[in-house]
């Protein structure tokens, strides 16, 4: 089975930087997860006004309103079966920070009726975001996100960009430094650049036997099935 980065980038996966292509190469049957641990050299957010999108964020770990330098954190990324039967990958980061931990948390699975992977944001995956994946010119990955819904209950509508950030994420391996390297920012075409960060880290591939080895606190509260 492939992975849903294969299955989303296609014959273009074979161009991604080997240790790239590890690290989104692996699928639940593998039994494996990736969990990153390294530090954010910048987290920044953007001018006053950009304060409401990002306390807003925090209500279900999406975004922050907190910065820093040389900020420890890590990123826990494991391959599972959710209740619907889709194959789903956690992307769960926390931040240290000196006065508190932030978290930013997500769930990506390959949609095959929108050909594309689909990212759910937050702990209930509220917020489904259509993702387009390319390979960059260092050999790493490039995502970059779209058109976002909100589902709750019975509701669901588009989510009106005014109110929400566009993401542009490049994750790469340096070979001079030996590291995985990771570029994000947020930005909202009225508003202007509301948050980002920039970092390096170690991988650590683990052992896991099946969905019960997966912490809990890493997997979402609630699942949706509509994508």
């Amino acid at each position: 089975m492939n992975s849903i980065y294969q299955q989303a980038l296609g014959t273009d996966f074979e161009k991604l930087h080997p240790k790239i292509q590890e690290r989104f190469g692996f699928n639940s049957s593998d039994q494996i997860a990736s969990i990153g641990k390294g530090i954010m050299h910048h987290v920044w957010y953007g001018p006053v006004y950009t304060l409401p999108f990002l306390y807003l964020g925090t209500w279900r770990n999406i975004m922050f309103p907190q910065k820093g330098k040389n900020i420890p954190f890590s990123i826990e990324n494991f391959a599972y079966q959710d209740t619907f039967g889709r194959e789903t990958v956690t992307w769960i980061r926390t931040y240290q920070f000196p006065n508190r931990e932030r978290r930013f948390d997500a769930t990506m699975v390959y949609s095959q009726k929108r050909g594309r992977i689909v990212d759910y944001l937050g702990t209930h995956q509220h917020l489904a975001v259509d993702i387009e994946m390319s390979v960059a010119g260092n050999g790493g990955i490039r995502i970059r996100s779209g058109e976002q819904r909100f589902y709750e209950g019975m509701l669901g509508f588009k989510f009106p960009m005014l109110f929400s950030g566009e993401a542009e994420v490049c994750e790469w391996y340096d070979d001079q430094e030996g590291k995985f390297k990771i570029s994000v920012v947020v930005s909202n075409k009225v508003w202007g650049r509301l948050f980002g960060y920039e970092g390096s880290f170690d991988v650590e591939y683990i052992s896991v036997k099946s969905k019960r080895d997966i912490p809990q606190n890493v997997l979402p509260l609630r699942e949706e099935i509509r994508e």
